[in-house]
């Protein structure tokens, strides 16, 4: 109770009827006009009292969290965290609010009955009154313009490769139409000195020779522009905040049949961490399958199918940020091959496009995340992925 209402509470008893009607309807007024500036913000808020006791929800914080009934039961005996449709969110405000957590903030994602996918921060803090816990504030943040807006960013930086990249296909496509012209002017001088001398069509395995090749250099042509789409199409990642030791574990299962096949062994030694991250499911195992196999390449380029090869897979969470290793004993790189291993169209391999590597940098550059790769010629290549850990936890300033 503030000094105000103290002071007024001791001298209730000296005031009329008609000051006593006076004074509530001032209060009164005073209440609507907070409620309204609270049912205005933009931010989620709702507070808990000392008892964990809904005592107020804001129209912001019930459009912001996915509640699974609408409007929200308001009695005594119902906890809020019942009705919310994510378990996750859940569970962390029913863990704040009973176990008095606070201080604390956490991101979330969750996908929206229309199939989207949205995110939240929700921030905890003490409610003190009177020197005393008396309850807790839950801030709630939608998020989901901020994130949208860093993919799009991302993208539009990813743009300024493509310079390179076009450079890249103009030099390959140069070679397949040079060809095609050479042979094109062949066959035309041929048909032509027909024509002047008996009129007789050059012989069918000579006309055929030539026109194989334009139609070969045509498909090889015809590759080249699909792989240019397939280089430059965005990647379309839908984020979701994801634990990935389960998926990279769930993957390395996935892979290990086909590497024992081939007398190579998966080793595993992934952390305890279990922090969640913004990933696409489906582009993860893409970069994992992609590096996997590289691997396998060059430890079978090594060992010919005999025993001894070995593909490391391992993650640690280091100074906020969680990495994965991606290690083999294989062949290794040149220091040539190792400083252009991400560039477009550069490949070592007979049947290689080139752009596998340049897939799992993209890849991993929406995840706002880095990739390196450590090789030495003979003794194997380690790809390190490392991906920003969103904050959870964050200490806020502490009550006084």
């Amino acid at each position: 109770m503030t000094n105000f209402n103290k002071s007024v509470a001791q001298k209730l008893s000296k005031l009329s009827d008609a000051q006593i009607e006076k004074l509530f309807s001032s209060i009164s007024s005073e209440r609507d006009a907070l409620s309204s500036i609270i049912e205005s913000l933009s931010l989620g808020l709702i507070i808990f009292d000392k008892d964990s006791k809904l005592f107020l929800i804001n129209k912001a914080a019930e459009r912001a969290l996915p509640f699974s009934a609408r409007p929200l039961p308001k009695n005594e005996n119902s906890s809020l965290w019942d009705f919310v449709g994510d378990s996750q969110i859940a569970a962390f405000l029913k863990d704040c609010v009973q176990k008095r957590r606070s201080n604390v903030s956490e991101e979330f994602s969750f996908q929206t009955g229309g199939g989207s996918v949205r995110f939240v921060s929700i921030s905890v803090s003490p409610l003190v009154q009177n020197e005393e816990l008396d309850g807790c504030i839950i801030v709630v943040r939608d998020i989901t313009e901020r994130r949208k807006q860093e993919i799009l960013l991302r993208r539009m930086e990813s743009l300024a490769g493509l310079t390179n990249l076009a450079a890249s296909v103009a030099h390959e496509i140069k070679n397949p139409l040079g060809a095609i012209s050479i042979h094109i002017q062949l066959l035309q001088k041929a048909i032509k000195k027909a024509r002047e001398s008996d009129g007789l069509l050059p012989d069918q395995k000579f006309l055929e020779k030539y026109i194989d090749v334009v139609n070969d250099e045509i498909s090889s042509l015809n590759k080249i522009v699909m792989d240019f789409l397939f280089a430059v199409r965005p990647v379309n990642a839908n984020l979701e905040l994801l634990q990935p030791n389960p998926l990279i574990k769930k993957f390395a299962d996935f892979f290990a049949p086909e590497f024992s096949s081939k007398n190579v062994l998966i080793k595993t030694e992934l952390c305890d961490d279990s922090s969640r991250l913004l990933l696409d499911q489906k582009l993860l195992r893409e970069v994992m399958a992609n590096l996997a196999q590289n691997a396998l390449a060059a430890i079978v380029d090594k060992f010919n199918g005999k025993e001894g090869g070995v593909l490391e897979i391992r993650s640690a969470v280091k100074d906020g940020k969680f990495v994965i290793l991606i290690k083999d004993n294989g062949a290794g790189m040149s220091e040539k091959t190792l400083a252009r291993v991400f560039e477009p169209y550069y490949t070592t391999k007979a049947s290689g496009t080139g752009l596998g590597l340049t897939m799992v940098y993209k890849i991993v550059k929406e995840f706002s995340g880095d990739i390196q790769v450590e090789s030495k010629e003979g003794e194997g290549s380690a790809f390190i992925i490392t991906l920003p850990v969103p904050q959870t936890d964050t200490r806020l300033l502490e009550a006084k």
